[in-house]
């Protein structure tokens, strides 16, 4: 994807005081700006390997620990490796792990410096769309077991996330289209004005000005941040955030499909229920704006299997799941739904 950038912007700084740790967002960053708050001499960079061979010189500062690309570095075997290799570089307990890369690098740092030596300091760097507004936000850190995804996780807040947009400008399409799901979920149930907005645009569009994305980018790390801000541990309104995602991580691993797509795929999912539910009747929009953003709105996927994921998922309690449902766009409830009712909505 091919960026037009506009003239250099001064960095700007917001503070979110979390329950648990304060995370400093740092917006319009670069290398320079991570050197300044990681000095290299007690600084480790987790990364993957598809970055690091686009960044090399720019990580050259800091000692590197490299993990493959993708979702199914997700797993205990990662999360031992890395461990092992910060043993062999002699990581401290007062070390800095900074996770630099999309989601799976994130949530990967964020796990390993909440149970190494019991607890290391970390930072991100993202630099993909979904990390940037979602995935390094809110200290939620997983790995999946097999099919089920996240399975296994923790809360670890960040000490500060930086936000570089150059590193935007070597993101492939499809991962465009993957991270600006999340962003038209945040819309969905928390912006009606910011969903008109994306409906007035196209992701073409949002390249074309930096400016114009770096403030779509804010907008919706600071909706999410105060989100959690209110509800960290994920008690009440936090599990807004979960829409479109009880289905969509049920078929995310069976299907093979990329978080984004099963998200939004699940995000209809989700607003067809509440046509029964809530009376939600804007469904039409929902999926005009997905397929807008060239994002899929069905699938075809093993009900049983979907189904059984579905019911393993950590959202479950007793016999009953809470779902997010739209009662129109910009406002969403959380409703328990029985799993013999979900059954029956996935036939």
């Amino acid at each position: 994807m091919n960026m037009v950038s506009d003239q250099k912007t001064c960095m700007e700084k917001e503070i979110i005081q979390f329950d648990s740790a304060a995370t400093a967002f740092y917006f319009n960053a670069d290398f320079d700006n991570l050197l300044a708050l990681a000095p290299s001499e007690n600084t480790f960079i987790l990364t993957d390997e598809n970055l690091m061979m686009h960044y090399q010189k720019e990580l050259k500062p800091w000692r590197t620990i490299i993990i493959p690309a993708g979702e199914q570095a997700k797993s205990l075997e990662t999360l031992d490796d890395v461990i092992r290799q910060l043993i062999a570089l002699d990581a401290q307990r007062d070390a800095l792990l900074i996770g630099f890369g999309g989601g799976v690098v994130t949530d990967i740092a964020g796990f390993v410096a909440g149970i190494y030596k019991r607890g290391v300091r970390c930072g991100f760097m993202p630099t993909s769309i979904l990390a940037m507004v979602d995935a390094a936000i809110g200290g939620k850190n997983g790995l999946d077991i097999g099919e089920y995804k996240n399975m296994m996780g923790l809360i670890r807040q960040p000490e500060f996330v930086l936000y570089n947009y150059a590193a935007l400008a070597t993101l492939p399409n499809e991962e465009w289209i993957n991270g600006f799901a999340e962003i038209i979920k945040h819309a969905a149930i928390l912006d009606a004005d910011m969903f008109g907005l994306l409906a007035q645009n196209n992701i073409q569009s949002w390249t074309k000005d930096t400016k114009d994305l770096s403030a779509l980018i804010k907008r919706n790390v600071l909706l999410k941040a105060k989100m959690v801000q209110e509800d960290e541990h994920e008690k009440g309104r936090r599990k807004l955030l979960n829409f479109g995602h009880t289905l969509g991580h049920a078929i995310e691993q069976i299907n093979e499909l990329p978080h984004g797509h099963a998200v939004a795929i699940g995000m209809v999912f989700a607003a067809r229920i509440a046509e029964k539910q809530t009376g939600f009747n804007e469904s039409a929009k929902l999926i005009a704006l997905l397929e807008k953003y060239q994002l899929p709105t069905h699938a075809n996927y093993d009900a049983t299997v979907a189904f059984k994921n579905m019911v393993a998922d950590k959202k479950r309690t007793g016999n009953a799941i809470d779902f997010v449902l739209l009662k129109q766009i910009g406002k969403a409830i959380i409703q328990p739904l029985q799993v013999d009712q979900l059954k029956l909505e996935l036939q």
